[in-house]
């Protein structure tokens, strides 16, 4: 196992870890029965179907000839995941690939305008990742850019240009890929969005930017075919769940390096969507370090402790530079990871003195393969714990409510 789990200062006990054992074998069973919904993400690893892969990557090495500027439209499982990846391995990406650009994740038309904008200068292909079709955000989104790409291009060679992951079967995306002849790939029936990444959900978008997604494949199933599943999600599972029960509310995600920003973001909404229903869950947050211990550090060592904190640390970062004698005696000649990591241990040795339970998650190198173990990891650590709380770890019927009172609200508009 390359990733390593350290939660010596959780102040969850071996024990209490031990007595949890019994629900994680329950829920483990859950996940692998296959007779549970949406738990089609736990082997796929084991039997991702190769042909599609390489239908994945032709398709990619296409867009990456037709276009400078490939815009994913989607939200929240749609393109989270996605983002989280491009994000973590830009340096993994390849030099002359399209650059990627994310739409329908919000309904701002000043963000929409100067994509817009932006189109006009690139040639460019988009992707519509949307199940249904009907979604507010992405359905504006998707509308406002198909307009300008047919100004652009004319209907047919437009058509060529648009590419949809969606039903296989049904909905209005659906309907209109077939009647336009949009090329397609299948969001799995059995296969959440917010657990879709290593589904074309994610590997399309990834591939486009040339990020290797074999390796992230690679990573996932090193996690998958662990011996009865001990790479430490289960015990970091039943610490979180423990630390719920004793009052800490709210799972702080913190993250030194800023390339983590997006992976933040996507656990936000795997734990938040996952676990937060009927009364229940952990409250996920993310913070952002060393610049939000300007803002929040005095709240973290001397606020009300309804938290616990997880730190994402990278052991071996992309990059390195040696900090100039002009910096002082105490810091010259010395590496900015250096100084970095002598943060990593400060911060938590300060917040530890105070009686916050801390969980350290090392991250060997931001690589597709690494990246490929993180996912997997933290999908099971969510589908865990969520079952330990006695929830479904795959419904979000609170979602519904919203969007049913965004409707009235436009209705009335329409008044």
């Amino acid at each position: 196992m390359d990733i390593k789990i350290d939660l010596s200062r959780s102040k969850v006990s071996g024990k209490q870890v031990k007595d949890g054992k019994s629900g994680v074998d329950n829920a483990m069973e859950k996940l692998w029965s296959g007779n549970e919904e949406f738990t089609g993400w736990v082997k796929l690893p084991l039997q991702y179907d190769k042909d599609e892969l390489e239908r994945i990557l032709f398709t990619a090495d296409k867009i990456q000839e037709q276009c400078k500027l490939f815009i994913v439209i989607g939200i929240g499982g749609s393109y989270l995941g996605t983002r989280a990846v491009v994000h973590a391995l830009a340096e993994h990406a390849v030099s002359g690939c399209p650059e990627i650009r994310f739409a329908g994740n919000n309904i701002s038309g000043t963000y929409h305008a100067e994509l817009l904008d932006e189109m006009a200068l690139k040639d460019t292909c988009i992707c519509i990742i949307s199940k249904s079709g009907t979604t507010t955000e992405p359905s504006i989104a998707f509308a406002v850019l198909k307009e300008e790409l047919i100004k652009k291009y004319g209907p047919e060679a437009a058509n060529k240009r648009i590419y949809a992951i969606t039903d296989g079967e049904k909905g209005v995306l659906r309907e209109e890929a077939d009647a336009e002849g949009y090329e397609t790939f299948v969001v799995p029936n059995d296969v959440g969005g917010r657990y879709s990444v290593l589904t074309a959900v994610g590997l399309l978008p990834i591939a486009v930017v040339g990020i290797d997604v074999k390796e992230l494949l690679k990573g996932s199933e090193v996690m998958a075919t662990a011996p009865e599943w001990d790479f430490g999600a289960s015990d970091y599972a039943v610490t979180r769940f423990e630390l719920l029960k004793a009052g800490k509310n709210i799972e702080v995600f913190e993250y030194y390096e800023p390339q983590l920003m997006y992976l933040a973001e996507w656990l936000k909404q795997l734990f938040g969507e996952s676990e937060g229903k009927e009364g229940k869950g952990l409250f996920p947050a993310s913070l952002q370090f060393s610049a939000d211990l300007h803002s929040m550090g005095q709240f973290l060592q001397e606020g009300h402790q309804i938290f616990f904190e997880t730190v994402l640390n990278v052991l071996h970062p992309d990059q390195d530079i040696i900090v100039p004698d002009s910096a002082g005696k105490m810091l010259a000649g010395k590496s900015m990871n250096q100084v970095n990591q002598a943060a990593v241990s400060g911060v938590m040795a300060a917040h530890e003195a105070v009686g916050i339970p801390m969980i350290k998650i090392d991250i060997p190198e931001l690589t597709p393969y690494y990246f490929g173990q993180l996912i997997y990891f933290f999908e099971t650590t969510c589908a865990i714990t969520a079952y330990l709380m006695g929830v479904n770890p795959f419904d979000q019927p609170g979602v519904e409510q919203y969007k049913e009172e965004m409707r009235k609200a436009l209705a009335k508009q329409e008044k």
